[in-house]
């Protein structure tokens, strides 16, 4: 048996992780870069994936940053009770994962050596399964769903700009 590589993605330690940790701060998101070899605390996939705890978002120099907005944006996309209580499992609901999804998208263009364009091919090669086969048709062509639904949390503004909040409103209830 053959160790598989790992997809050629951008990592934090490909940039100045500076900018990253700028980034989340604005959202009140605390980023904490481990040793090489830690163990990635709050990491729902494990491995070189972010990990999410409260406040904190945990990632080494080879996590993905992809992985890093994909973890911040569930942290930005929670109700506020969600938030206050996260550890490791930040997944709710099919419309907050498609907003989260899309949230990343937009935020990689604030991380000037990273940017949208890479996070959509880092996305494809890491493996995200979208309906219209990768991210950058399911952003440009299936995703008007998540968009309304940041849109609607004001997590957006009407031109598809990030507004550096987070979600404030309670959880609803999905409809059975």
């Amino acid at each position: 048996m053959t160790d598989t590589p790992e997809p050629a993605v951008l990592r934090l330690r490909d940039i100045d992780a500076s900018t990253v940790a700028a980034l989340l701060s604005r959202f009140g998101l605390r980023m904490s870069v481990l040793g090489d070899a830690a163990e990635i605390p709050g990491s729902y996939w494990g491995d070189c994936e972010a990990g999410l705890i409260g406040e904190q978002l945990y990632a080494r120099a080879d996590t993905p940053l992809h992985s890093i907005l994909h973890e911040a944006c569930h942290w930005i996309t929670c109700s506020p009770e969600r938030r206050e209580t996260l550890h490791t499992d930040a997944a709710d609901t099919e419309a907050e994962e498609g907003a989260t999804c899309y949230l990343q998208i937009v935020l990689a263009d604030d991380i000037p050596e990273f940017g949208r364009e890479r996070a959509l091919v880092d996305m494809d090669a890491w493996g995200y399964s979208f309906r219209l086969g990768s991210a950058r048709a399911w952003f440009e062509q299936d995703a008007e769903d998540a968009r309304s639904w940041l849109l609607g949390e004001q997590l957006l503004d009407a031109a598809g700009r990030c507004r550096y909040r987070v979600r404030t409103s309670a959880a609803v209830p999905e409809s059975p």
